[in-house]
């Protein structure tokens, strides 16, 4: 996950920005709405951690585990929520996929010999082939999707402004930078 020094920053960045935003807007809806907005903040700032520059601070060996329970959870409640449709499969396979790069990175972290420091495989791939594969597919797909779907949403003449935490292409765009972000964090797994 962490690969060059300003790749990581641009990512920490990016995903923490988003998970302000998603905080922020967390606070102007309610129910449902609020839930997702909640789970993207997790998910926000969660990825902001993950991306965190190796040589600013090497994680721990046992923080891996912290991030597979604390995605695992936000998985469970994901799964617990999609029969209410929405973005909740989207949250439930994020949730997911955060998990799996959070054990694949702690695995090289137990094998000293395989040149691994702190989480960071160096050599030696992380994860497995065909899920990470999947993976970067389902994101492809999800990226272009969103992106096809931000199209300027016109204001009516007379109509009042919209707040901008309660714009849906806002919302959108809060999406479609994790859905990137999480794009990269794979390839470099």
């Amino acid at each position: 996950m962490h690969g060059p020094a300003l790749s990581a920053w641009l990512l920490l960045t990016l995903c923490g920005a988003s998970g302000v935003y998603c905080l922020l807007r967390m606070r102007r809806c309610a129910g449902e709405e609020r839930r997702t907005a909640g789970s993207e903040a997790v998910m926000g700032f969660g990825m902001a951690a993950m991306a965190l520059p190796a040589a600013v601070l090497t994680p721990p060996p046992w923080s891996w585990a912290v991030y597979a329970a604390v995605f695992g959870v936000a998985a469970l409640r994901a799964l617990t929520a999609v029969r209410h449709g929405g973005h909740h499969l989207h949250h439930l396979l994020g949730s997911l996929a955060m998990v799996y790069m959070a054990v694949a990175m702690a695995v090289p972290a137990q094998l000293p010999a395989q040149g691994a420091h702190g989480g960071h495989a160096a050599g030696g791939t992380g994860g497995v082939p065909l899920v990470t594969g999947a993976l970067l597919a389902y994101y492809v797909v999800y990226v272009l999707r969103a992106g096809a779907r931000l199209v300027p949403v016109a204001v009516p003449a007379g109509g009042p402004p919209a707040v901008w935490a309660n714009r849906p292409e806002f919302a959108l765009v809060c999406r479609l930078s994790m859905a990137l972000a999480m794009l990269a964090m794979l390839v470099t797994l």
